[in-house]
């Protein structure tokens, strides 16, 4: 009988979340050596991560009319990544949320109403903060609004291209914090700190 180590769900302030109800493959234990992803070896990746085909829009977001107003009316129409997403609120409740990313902006859409509850200009955006375990987790941290703290089955593939379009489109590169351990703004008036542990688990 082997034991390994499972990761458990973030902890917000000390009180343990729910984990979000989509999850890829459960970890193997492996590390990303490669030096082409912004984790740069210091998390651990799940096989389904290292080997998935990236592809971007997850939502053909350019066949569907209603999302598509709310990007031409912002100027934007290069979608670089659309996928579902859980957005948590200041409360550590869960929300679903269609998650587009361009050149210029992130888009946090409601998918039932198809009603942009949040625009952020990529320049607000000074960094991420990831865990080192192999989970669904991020925060975006923008130092002139309040942050975002979400969880995607691609993760990623998001982060990677974050880092790439802010990387083209200005003279830095977005810093991607690997933390076990990290605070965010919540709100406006709330900052919270996320932790994430590890439990002993029983694999046969």
């Amino acid at each position: 009988m082997n034991r390994l180590k499972e990761q458990k769900g973030p902890k917000f302030d000390g009180e343990e979340s729910p984990p979000p109800d989509f999850d890829e493959d459960r970890s193997v234990g492996e590390v990303d050596g490669g030096d082409h992803t912004p984790f740069a070896g210091g998390k651990v990746r799940r096989k389904a991560s290292r080997y998935r085909e990236h592809r971007g829009d997850y939502l053909h977001v350019s066949s569907r009319p209603g999302l598509m107003r709310i990007l031409e009316k912002q100027g934007d129409t290069s979608i670089l990544f659309a996928d579902k997403v859980l957005k948590f609120t200041g409360s550590g409740k869960m929300k679903r949320r269609i998650f587009i990313l361009t050149d210029f902006a992130i888009y946090l859409i409601d998918p039932e109403t198809e009603a942009m509850t949040r625009r952020i200009a990529l320049s607000s955006v000074e960094k991420m903060c990831l865990s080192k375990l192999s989970d669904n987790f991020f925060a975006i941290i923008i130092p002139t609004e309040y942050d975002l703290f979400m969880a995607s089955t691609r993760k990623t593939e998001l982060v990677q291209v974050m880092v790439d379009v802010t990387k083209s489109a200005s003279d830095y590169e977005l810093e991607v914090l690997l933390s076990n351990r990290f605070e965010y703004n919540a709100s406006a008036s709330l900052v919270k700190e996320v932790s994430f542990e590890e439990s002993e688990g029983l694999y046969e």
